[in-house]
């Protein structure tokens, strides 16, 4: 079921993951949280991938979570088992190795758009629609609406979508910063590729570690992101190398203060 739902081909450098339940508007579900993070899996565990995009099947990208999927959860379940569940895995797609690009296919509401606001790039079609109707259903965004999309795009647009219910076309979006560019219909995911082949042409370990600080620069990062800089910055290093030596010999390192 799970590569049924989120499929991942993988061509010249660019992994193209395709959420597809195109019967529900690719609403998610449980079974397709799980499958997205398959997908992080085999994006992050294969070395030749450079640069990532996210799209949907059929006229939608996503139209957020399925009220069925949560709506005879248990409070306790629904926290946990859904929204704290969710939102690991979209720090995931959020915190990805590679860049991560949106083609945004079709209308992205809800978890939909929660989904897209963890790429770097988004790239929307004309005739889409964008929104976070949640509180039109006794709901709050659960997914980092609040959070991430506040710190991407700004809290005055997020609190237009989530407390005015406003939804903006792709060029309203384009206006507002939430999406960067918007093309006709049909095309967007030949121009996320075009997009994606350009990137990456880019240095990866150029492109991993800038991705970091500015994650970090927007206040993205709890502190991981620098955590991984400076583990990556050390491993090369000759300390580590007569560290390491030194442990498997069982006698005192002597270190030398080598980069």
């Amino acid at each position: 079921m799970a590569e049924k739902t989120v499929r991942v081909e993988i061509e010249s450098g660019v992994a193209v993951m395709t959420v597809s339940r195109p019967e529900k508007v690719n609403a998610l579900d449980l079974d397709m949280l799980r499958a997205l993070d398959a997908a992080c899996d085999a994006v992050e565990t294969d070395g030749s991938v450079r640069v990532a995009i996210i799209t949907g099947a059929g006229k939608a990208f996503s139209a957020g979570g399925d009220i069925k999927a949560w709506a005879g959860m248990k409070p306790e379940e629904f926290g946990h088992q859904w929204v704290r569940y969710g939102h690991r895995v979209f720090e995931r797609l959020a915190t990805l190795r590679v860049p991560l690009i949106a083609a945004l296919n079709g209308h992205a509401l809800g978890g939909g758009l929660e989904l897209a606001a963890c790429a770097d790039i988004r790239i929307a079609e004309s005739q889409i629609r964008i929104g976070l109707p949640e509180t039109g259903l006794g709901m709050v965004p659960g997914w980092s609406g609040t959070q991430r999309l506040v710190k991407r795009f700004g809290a005055q647009i997020v609190r237009r979508m989530v407390l005015g219910g406003e939804m903006f076309s792709a060029e309203e979006a384009r206006g507002h910063g939430l999406v960067d560019n918007v093309v006709e219909s049909g095309s967007v995911l030949a121009e996320a590729k075009a997009y994606a082949s350009r990137v990456a042409t880019r240095g990866p370990a150029a492109l991993e570690v800038s991705k970091l600080m500015i994650a970090v620069a927007n206040g993205e990062d709890n502190g991981s992101g620098v955590e991984a800089l400076g583990s990556m910055l050390v491993a090369k290093t000759g300390d580590l190398k007569e560290g390491v030596a030194a442990f498997s010999e069982k006698r005192p390192a002597a270190f030398k203060g080598e980069w």
